[in-house]
């Protein structure tokens, strides 16, 4: 089934914002311009890298919920701590979709975890984002999460997806096409280049726990997991 195809199917199901992304926001408004494809690597642990510094932006029906990615952590085919380790499946089958689909899990009875998947068509891959820094829609993040405190909005990969309204309606959508989620990269002024990232361990695996896989922005506040993972020194 094509990709258009399935979008069709979900026709109804996912809350549509009606057109596309805004090229000239107003003014101070955060400005940020929609990613392509032939921006994204097609490579788990290169596009685990490439989205520290981008932002995940939801425009949701009570307005735009916008973060700046942080931290993620690299699944790369046939690793065996990532849900495509065993093979497709009708609950995995975004991870074997193009780069660049979203994949939506939940997991521990309660959390939805965002994912991008990271290789070529066929072969399962993906990219767990790990913690943002909010950037637009605040006092929404707020409500959703039932927090005031701006650390305790998106830091951490369930608290991300709840202040961001992500669930599984969205699992499958292609994240580089017009439409209610999306990814950017901030324009111009508004960027703030990440050289070098810091590099550890992943965190709350069982399987393949030394491989250094997660990758995030030192000294960022936003950051999430043990303060004894942040202490490597960055790497290039």
């Amino acid at each position: 089934m094509s990709v258009r195809s399935r979008e069709k199917t979900r026709k109804g199901k996912i809350p549509q914002s009606g057109k596309p992304q805004p090229a000239d926001p107003s003014p101070g408004e955060t400005r940020i311009r929609p990613l392509k494809l032939a921006e994204l690597p097609a490579d788990t642990i290169e596009l685990a890298r490439f989205l520290i510094g981008k932002v995940v932006v939801h425009d949701h029906p009570a307005g735009r919920l916008s973060g700046r990615i942080v931290e993620t952590e690299a699944y790369p085919p046939g690793d065996p701590a990532g849900h495509h380790y065993r093979g497709q499946t009708a609950r995995n089958r975004s991870l074997f979709l193009r780069h660049g689909h979203c994949y939506v899990y939940f997991t521990y009875g309660n959390h939805f975890m965002l994912n991008v998947s990271s290789e070529g068509p066929g072969v399962g891959g993906g990219v767990l984002i790990r913690a943002l820094e909010p950037l637009e829609g605040i006092e929404v993040m707020q409500r959703h999460r039932r927090a005031q405190k701006l650390t305790e909005l998106t830091r951490g990969p369930g608290r991300l997806a709840a202040a961001l309204q992500i669930d599984r309606r969205y699992d499958g959508i292609d994240l580089c096409l017009p439409g209610p989620m999306w990814l950017g990269a901030l324009v111009s002024q508004d960027a703030r280049p990440v050289n070098p990232l810091g590099k550890s361990i992943r965190i709350g695996i069982t399987k393949a726990i030394a491989r250094p896989f997660r990758f995030y922005e030192p000294g960022n506040p936003y950051v999430s997991g043990p303060r004894m993972l942040l202490r490597p020194k960055p790497q290039q």
